[in-house]
């Protein structure tokens, strides 16, 4: 049996706390899709379709990683993929409070999604993606909080580079 996990998140950006994750979970599953949904409650910093391509490009030499852009339910996707798990990271009791409630969703929507949480590492805890948003938008040094250099892909604003 093929253990296929999803790494759900909207990844506005990827940071090293989600590189971690991904890092150290690729000896629990032979298959990690990095999934990223449209969440409808968020306005994007940097298009999907980018997003998409940069972190396939940091993980271009790992066969077991790939990365999709999906619409709708995180458990509709997970079945249609045929991950039977999910894959998430805790930062802190906050973010197990949320993440704990969502598991709860997904396994009433999808009966074979068990949710696997690893704890961020203690070094990678205080990065967001809010936080790295917000340094970048009014021109602070994001290079220490993710795995690619985002002034090569977007402005400021948020505008993709030509």
């Amino acid at each position: 049996m093929n253990r296929i996990a999803i790494f759900p998140g909207s990844f506005d950006p990827f940071t090293n706390g989600h590189y971690d994750v991904v890092k150290r979970s690729i000896g629990l599953f032979d298959q990690i899709i990095i999934a990223i949904g449209n969440n409808s409650s968020k306005k994007r910093y940097i298009p999907v379709d980018l997003m998409v391509e940069i972190i396939s490009e940091i993980f271009k030499q790992d066969a077991a990683i790939s990365v999709q852009a999906y619409k709708g339910l995180t458990a509709d996707f997970a079945k249609s993929v045929g991950a039977k798990f999910l894959l998430r990271g805790l930062r802190n009791t906050t973010d197990f409070e949320y993440e704990n409630t969502i598991a709860q969703a997904n396994r009433h929507v999808n009966k074979e999604l068990e949710t696997v949480f690893l704890i961020t590492s203690p070094h990678l805890a205080a990065i967001s993606s809010t936080i790295i948003r917000e340094i970048h938008m009014y021109g602070g040094n994001v290079d220490d909080f993710i795995p690619f250099q985002i002034s090569q892909h977007v402005d400021n604003s948020g505008q993709q580079m030509q």
